[in-house]
């Protein structure tokens, strides 16, 4: 496909996130515009926030909470993602078994009680987002990518997951692409819709008894009374014996955190409906998702109106850590993709984009999540989910209603828990090194071959991931 051929692939696309571009969108909800006191603030009305007010209320219906949401709840992170939920806790089991050895079971058994429970609640509540356990299939375009699927396999079968390698054969009865020769299938995989999850997490809150300020920026956070925490909004202050912080990449509200994580630009497009004849001439029959095993990855799934999610591949870091919506709109990468997708499938040439956006992830210098408290425990957080968090937000709730509570369980007696991530370095050093790893990952996509500065990021227990 040509330049022009991409440029008029993606002539119409809406500058939007396919999920919330939808009128089934709610409207917002009203400021806080008067000061109150709560039990529990939440700050944040993302996947992360809303299961923790909604799982607090599960755990003490007497107990009051409140939401306070900058935006609308599921504008960022939680409404543009690609609805993929994982059981895994760790970014996958590869890097939760590097960091982790010791806990790597636990951490896989309580990973998948998680999405067990998660897939419960949304039933208990009537979340109706589409849930279901399709199974994914990664696939292999080169010699050393399909060596990591075998490798990936034999780890897996060591800890009891239930995966199959499959050979170019089998992989063309999940999909076809001349691209790919050799796949993994995970069946214990969900796909949901990102934005109608968030929306019902919503709704659930608000039956429960939540209160909710959307459009409410907290300013400030003031620590120093010894048995409440004061927040400060544009129009009133709320008082807050305990708060729960799940901001993902935006203000932290404690300095300690300013270091601990970087955000990183994710991008996406969405095809119009294909017809199903489409479908059969890529041999994608069924609803599974799939990823590719590049460093730069790309992860795709049909919608239920049918058409192909792509996205992935660029991770995009701005010197300086900056977060602006401006951001997440980037022509160049999504000629990039629009040019992949071609490549990838061309039978499907000719076929356009109705929707292309970006959102920002936090991500974290071990890819997973990290949480802990400050303030003698009347603070508490869940953040650093690196692009799998759908369904280890509902873990980081739990982890963070547990740590506020004072309650010692399984969860916060994990490593992963008490020892947080090393910090980025300051700038200019974080960007150049972030760089230096988007090149390195970019080199080994093209080779195979990990060089010195990946090999020393191994060695450290440090890396960067899209």
């Amino acid at each position: 496909m040509t330049a022009d051929a991409h440029r008029t692939a993606l002539a119409g696309t809406a500058a939007a996130p396919y999920w919330l571009d939808r009128p089934e969108r709610p409207e917002p909800l009203p400021r806080l515009t008067a000061d109150t006191a709560t039990d529990l603030a939440v700050v944040g009305g993302g996947y992360t926030g809303l299961w923790t007010a909604l799982l607090a209320k599960q755990r003490d219906p007497d107990r009051d909470v409140l939401v306070l949401e900058a935006g609308t709840c599921g504008h960022a992170a939680s409404g543009r993602n690609g609805g993929f939920c994982s059981p895994s806790l760790t970014h996958g089991l590869a890097n939760g078994a590097t960091r982790w050895p010791g806990e790597i079971a636990t951490l896989q058994r309580l990973g998948h009680a998680n999405l067990d429970a998660f897939e419960r609640d949304l039933e208990i509540h009537g979340i109706d987002c589409g849930f279901a356990r399709t199974g994914k299939v990664s696939v292999a375009a080169t010699p050393w990518q399909a060596d990591a699927l075998r490798g990936a396999a034999e780890l897996g079968a060591r800890h009891g997951e239930n995966l199959r390698l499959l050979d170019r054969a089998e992989l063309r009865e999940f999909v076809d692409s001349p691209l790919w020769t050799a796949g993994l299938w995970h069946p214990d995989y969900a796909l949901l819709d990102p934005a109608r999850l968030v929306w019902g997490l919503r709704d659930a809150c608000l039956a429960a008894g939540v209160r909710i300020a959307e459009r409410t920026e907290v300013t400030a956070l003031d620590t120093k009374h010894p048995d409440r925490v004061r927040l400060t909004t544009p129009y009133a202050e709320v008082t807050a014996l305990r708060v729960a912080l799940g901001t993902n990449i935006y203000p932290p509200l404690l300095r300690r955190l300013g270091m601990a994580m970087v955000p990183v630009y994710d991008y996406a497009l969405t095809t119009e409906p294909l017809t199903e004849d489409q479908f059969a001439a890529i041999g994608w029959t069924g609803d599974h998702g799939v990823t590719d095993s590049g460093n730069q990855f790309h992860y795709l799934r049909k919608t239920a109106d049918g058409r192909i999610l792509w996205g992935g591949y660029d991770a995009i870091y701005p010197f300086g850590g900056r977060v602006d919506e401006a951001l997440t709109q980037r022509p160049a990468t999504f000629d990039v993709l629009a040019a992949q997708f071609a490549e990838t499938f061309p039978a499907l040439a000719g076929v356009s984009f109705s929707h292309a956006w970006g959102g920002v992830i936090d991500s974290t210098t071990r890819f997973c999540m990290f949480a802990g408290t400050a303030a003698a425990g009347r603070v508490g957080y869940a953040l650093g989910f690196t692009g799998l968090g759908v369904g280890a937000t509902r873990f980081g709730a739990e982890v963070v209603l547990d740590l506020l509570d004072g309650r010692e369980t399984e969860r916060t007696r994990l490593e992963m828990i008490r020892r947080k991530p090393l910090p980025f370095p300051p700038e200019p050093a974080r960007y150049l090194g972030i760089q230096a790893t988007r090149w390195s990952m970019a080199r080994e996509d093209l080779h195979g071959r990990r060089n010195l500065w990946l090999r020393t990021l191994d060695r450290l227990g440090l890396g960067f991931d899209s």
